[in-house]
């Protein structure tokens, strides 16, 4: 009994290190991310707004990632044969966030991939987007990058547990352009989704009505969205700008150079602006992953040893149920 035991335990850990957690849909996590695969020069951007001048802003936008509850969807899609689309259907559960920022980045043009994600590319471009799928899956590199940013949890939960209908299950998708179209990449369809023609590079024109239509579809019963811009590094983009302008300066009258010195003032502001985000970034990562758990269990330990926790438990109630009471008293009133 004990090695059958000892057995199931082992074969519980070994699927435990093949399986992928959720992660946070946070822009600091799969810059982070992203970085750490080996991508050079890209960062993600949260999006509140699909307005053409925040859009424009962020020029150069590679993709754009949109998470959504998931819901099932009968109604017809333009799906097509893969042809150039570096398309990979989703094998394994909780990558889809990581597979749709892969999905993107393998189709982005100017994109310095690195090693691991060159690799995969080279290695799977020939195969289907099942065995395409099964490679990003069973990568080790990748998942265990991905696993990284999972939040410590007190109890081991078997990965094969069934959800219900009542579930919360969200998704992610990728939006990226390939040559004149626009495409939706989503890991649990068959092929990539033709969205549109784009004219003039202009594909986020494109993005724009397609992601709009699919919010207004669910926005009925549910709010929860989350839409996040691939885009290049600001901090290099910054740079190049500032080093135009300096280069415009030989050649610009003295009574014009105050404007254009101005400018690279903004740049570099802006510059620090980033840095200091990516510093932010960095530490809400480091919180993210650390385990608090045997701390917070040690200071309940403390304070009943102390005859204190019952205390400190009333009196967060009571704190509790008056934030409950204010809420309920500003929504009347309004």
């Amino acid at each position: 009994a004990w090695c059958t035991n000892f057995s199931a335990l082992w074969l519980l850990q070994e699927t435990m290190s093949q399986a992928w957690c959720t992660i946070e849909s946070d822009p600091g996590v799969f810059t982070e991310l992203i970085q750490r695969i080996g991508v050079k020069g890209v960062q993600v951007e949260e999006l509140f707004e699909l307005s053409e001048q925040t859009l424009e802003t962020l020029q150069p936008v590679y993709g754009l990632i949109f998470l959504f509850k998931w819901v099932k969807d009968d109604g017809k899609r333009n799906i097509v044969s893969p042809g150039d689309v570096f398309f990979a259907k989703q094998v394994v559960q909780n990558a889809c966030a990581t597979q749709a920022i892969i999905s993107v980045l393998m189709n982005a043009k100017g994109v310095n991939l690195g090693p691991e994600l060159s690799r995969i590319k080279d290695f799977a471009s020939a195969l289907t987007p099942d065995m395409r799928g099964h490679i990003i899956g069973q990568d080790q590199i990748l998942r265990e990058v991905h696993n990284s940013f999972a939040r410590p949890e007190p109890f081991m939960v078997e990965p094969d547990e069934k959800g219900t209908e009542e579930d919360d299950a969200f998704h992610f998708i990728g939006y990226v352009p390939v040559g004149n179209k626009l495409y939706e990449l989503d890991g649990l369809q068959p092929g990539p989704i033709e969205v549109g023609e784009v004219k003039d590079g202009k594909w986020l024109s494109v993005a724009k009505p397609a992601i709009e239509e699919r919010i207004k579809k669910y926005s009925e019963k549910e709010i929860r969205f989350n839409l996040l811009a691939i885009v290049k590094n600001r901090q290099e983009v910054y740079a190049e700008e500032i080093k135009k302008l300096q280069a415009s300066l030989e050649g610009t009258p003295e009574n014009l150079q105050a404007d254009v010195k101005r400018n690279i003032t903004e740049y570099e502001l802006k510059i620090k602006q980033e840095q200091e985000k990516f510093k932010e970034w960095k530490e809400e990562n480091v919180r993210r992953k650390h385990n608090f758990i045997p701390f917070i269990f040690n200071l309940l330990k403390e304070l009943a040893g102390q005859g204190k926790l019952n205390a400190v438990v009333e009196k967060a109630q009571k704190e509790s149920e008056a934030r409950i009471a204010a809420a309920k008293k500003a929504a009347a009133k309004k």
